[in-house]
């Protein structure tokens, strides 16, 4: 693949000099959802990174944020068991076989943690001596100056930085600019990981796909998706939507109403429902299951209904699946079947009781054998997992396959139309350019 300047300008842990360094790396473990973990996928895509600084002779310190412990109404931080990082320096250690320490910190009641003290020193000694394997710091989001601004942002980017010799950043899924993914950056030589370079190369054949291009696109809200899905619809030659967005859509084109959809997404979808009357690039699913509750199926309590005996003017239940036989139906069929990249980010049924949509569509796209196929990461890859284990096994070395691990991070690039414009990457690239100059702090 050809560079771009800023691939070229990237640095790269392939460049640090990491002998006896002690190297901060910040990656995306975020998935432990009430003290378990979800699934390792993420954990276990960044031990290459991990791997290749301790054999180079790099010491490690980790960090990483878990769920959302800041409530942003009213500023107050829980730190409890429910987004503790223990849970994932207990498998590391199983998964590396080393000791791994994680430190503890006062926690102030409602403010999180205040800063790191000095009492991390012994730990980082014994890591420097080969004690221990690794230091794996708490949830970054316990920490009061994480998402702070001013002196307390300020105040833990250098205690962040007082720690390590070297910043690495392996968190694609990590967009969001605080502190540990973000400023730190500024402060140390920095680099990005293997995970994260991958990553944006998968990136970049999306944003610059084989063509025809077809995108697959669900969420619960779509108000969220407004700025990502505009830019895809730029890009596409087919959109294929589910879950709300999809509901969403047809209340704003055939003039109905779907229990849980507000009028303000309606609203907002018409601008989408305008443009396609001209470009017509969405590819209607042509039958919906409907249910009479937001919950479990109950046995008389849904059904299909088909698009085209929607009537003008009518209220409907849930619409929590999209029935199989949609991707039977010959022009959604040919679409998929004709596309030289699809890239799916879409649960396309209430889970975990209505999944017949999204296995039908995994199953479909599978036997398009020629195109790349490119899955967003969170709930798209646990379905695809949960609904076609064996599927998901047998293409986990599929060079035409390629799973990102952040969801999230792939949309914000596709809005901003630039696999490089995620402000933590840019990070990365603004240190580089201040190395070279002689500028650094």
């Amino acid at each position: 693949m050809k560079k771009t300047m800023d691939q070229d300008r990237l640095p790269v842990i392939q460049d640090a000099d990491l002998a006896g360094k002690v190297v901060l790396v910040r990656v995306d473990h975020n998935v432990v959802k009430d003290g378990i973990i979800r699934d390792p996928y993420r954990i276990d895509r960044t031990i290459g990174t991990l791997y290749n600084i301790v054999e180079r002779g790099g010491r490690i310190i980790l960090m990483t944020h878990v769920g959302r412990p800041l409530d942003k109404k009213t500023g107050e931080i829980t730190c409890d068991s429910s987004t503790s990082i223990e849970p994932l320096a207990t498998y590391l250690e199983r998964k590396l076989h080393t000791k791994i320490h994680v430190p503890a910190f006062r926690i102030e009641k409602k403010r999180g943690i205040l800063g790191i003290d000095t009492s991390i020193n012994l730990a980082i000694k014994d890591l420097r001596q080969h004690r221990i394997g690794a230091i794996y710091l708490t949830n970054t989001r316990w920490f009061e100056g994480e998402e702070a601004t001013g002196e307390l942002r300020d105040s833990f980017v250098r205690q962040l930085a007082g720690l390590a010799d070297v910043f690495v950043n392996d968190a694609f899924g990590s967009w969001q600019p605080h502190v540990s993914s973000y400023d730190i950056a500024g402060y140390l030589p920095s680099y990005a990981g293997f995970l994260m370079q991958e990553e944006i190369d998968h990136l970049d054949k999306v944003l610059h796909p084989d063509r025809p291009f077809v995108a697959v696109v669900a969420g619960a809200k779509y108000d969220t998706k407004i700025g990502p899905l505009t830019e895809l619809y730029k890009k596409v030659d087919h959109l294929v939507l589910g879950g709300i967005i999809y509901n969403t859509y047809l209340c704003a084109k055939y003039n109905i109403r779907i229990a849980g959809v507000s009028e303000a997404d309606i609203n907002a979808a018409k601008n989408l429902v305008a443009r396609d009357e001209k470009a017509n690039k969405i590819v209607e699913l042509p039958f919906i299951v409907e249910s009479d509750t937001l919950g479990e199926k109950v046995q008389g309590g849904y059904r299909t209904l088909s698009v085209q005996d929607l009537v003008s003017g009518r209220s409907y239940g849930y619409i929590l699946d999209i029935d199989p036989r949609s991707f039977s139906e010959n022009k959604v069929a040919k679409v998929i079947s004709s596309a030289k990249t699809i890239f799916v980010n879409a649960v396309m049924g209430y889970t975990p009781h209505f999944t017949e949509g999204s296995e039908a569509l995994d199953r479909t796209i599978d036997k398009n054998r020629t195109a790349w196929k490119f899955y967003g990461g969170g709930d798209t890859l646990q379905e695809f997992k949960s609904l076609c284990p064996g599927l998901y096994l047998a293409v986990l070395d599929d060079a035409m396959y390629y799973f990102f691990t952040g969801g999230g991070s792939v949309l914000k690039a596709i809005e901003k139309s630039d696999a490089f414009g995620m402000a933590p990457i840019q990070a990365l690239i603004e240190n580089k350019k201040a190395i070279e100059k002689g500028l650094t702090r």
